[in-house]
């Protein structure tokens, strides 16, 4: 079976699948056409992808013979599911294994945020010292988190923020009060009326929800109105679930601050230049969508991806399925 991998890869999974008799085409280049000729001229049966985006165009052109792609991650919003489906390709995501990384960033943004610790630096590097201006710090014990979405990921973040004293609570739709109770956080309802009532309690929001239908600029200008003055707003998940020019707003008046690790429209590419209006604005931090991207998580992804496509080649089994195909 062949395997084509359109990102830098752990060894471990290039050795991996060598071993389990997988012929392995390894290009972090590939990208646009140049990744469809490549599924093609491999008669690729699988592809491994993280960054590279997997649009329609790719999909048709990549021949007869490609039956699996594999995100190596959690979100699969880079791949169009939809085009995939019609030919019969799944689309399967690794979900979890880079949960802890991205908790880890989110506790990093919140802490950022309350310290304004890339503010201090700045100021440091630039020769001035102003202990009177960065003295004003709230601290987390006792402050209130929402956190949005209670997957994985959410899960990661629950834990580590409640060992820092934060009380926090959760805004999930798909989560039953007895689950919270599990967990032990309350659940503040399950639609969009119950979480707007719901976002003035918070001194943070945090965002951890796939991009569906549904979830498409929910932060938008009547939630981030919503929120309590001097909150903030962390989103590792993906930029697209905010609505960027209401984020704008939202900061730029002073009202809340936003520790950003996803944005609209970001590049695909590894090193390029890039300067979004977001940041910069005086209140956000950003960081490069690198949540998960740590040597941890990388080699968690790495393994997961040995197992599915191992199941795979064996009999066929497709797990962590995101586009109906199994």
């Amino acid at each position: 079976m062949k395997v084509v991998i359109a990102d830098k890869a752990e060894q471990m999974l290039i050795d991996e699948l060598g071993a389990m008799g997988c012929s392995v085409h390894i290009d972090p280049s590939l990208d646009g056409d140049a990744l469809g000729a490549c599924l093609a001229e491999q008669d690729a049966s699988v592809l491994v992808v993280s960054s590279p985006k997997v649009p329609a165009g790719v999909i048709d052109s990549a021949g007869e013979g490609l039956r699996l792609i594999i995100r190596a991650g959690s979100g699969y919003d880079n791949i169009d599911g939809s085009a995939a489906a019609a030919k019969h390709i799944a689309v399967c995501n690794t979900p979890g294994m880079n949960a802890v990384a991205v908790a880890e960033l989110t506790i990093g943004h919140l802490i950022s945020l309350d310290r304004r610790l890339p503010d201090q630096n700045a100021a440091l590097k630039g020769g001035r010292w102003n202990n009177k201006e960065y003295s004003k710090a709230r601290g987390l014990k006792g402050s209130t988190m929402l956190v949005i979405g209670a997957g994985a990921i959410g899960q990661q973040v629950i834990q580590r923020a409640r060992a820092f004293g934060v009380e926090v609570c959760v805004y999930d739709p798909q989560m039953t009060r007895d689950e919270a109770e599990g967990l032990g956080v309350e659940r503040v309802g399950s639609t969009r009326d119950d979480l707007i009532a719901a976002l003035p309690r918070f001194d943070a929001v945090s965002m951890h929800v796939p991009v569906v239908e549904s979830t498409k600029g929910m932060c938008d200008a009547g939630f981030f109105r919503a929120m309590k003055d001097g909150a903030s707003f962390i989103n590792t998940s993906r930029g697209a679930i905010a609505d960027e020019p209401a984020l704008l707003d939202a900061v730029g008046s002073g009202r809340i601050r936003a520790g950003l690790d996803v944005y609209c429209d970001q590049p695909s590419e590894k090193d390029t230049a890039w300067s979004p209006a977001i940041a910069g604005v005086e209140g956000v931090f950003c960081t490069h969508h690198c949540g998960a991207s740590t040597d941890q998580a990388q080699l968690a992804v790495a393994e997961e991806v040995v197992r599915m496509v191992g199941l795979f080649k064996s009999d066929g089994t497709i797990v962590h399925c995101v586009n109906g195909i199994a």
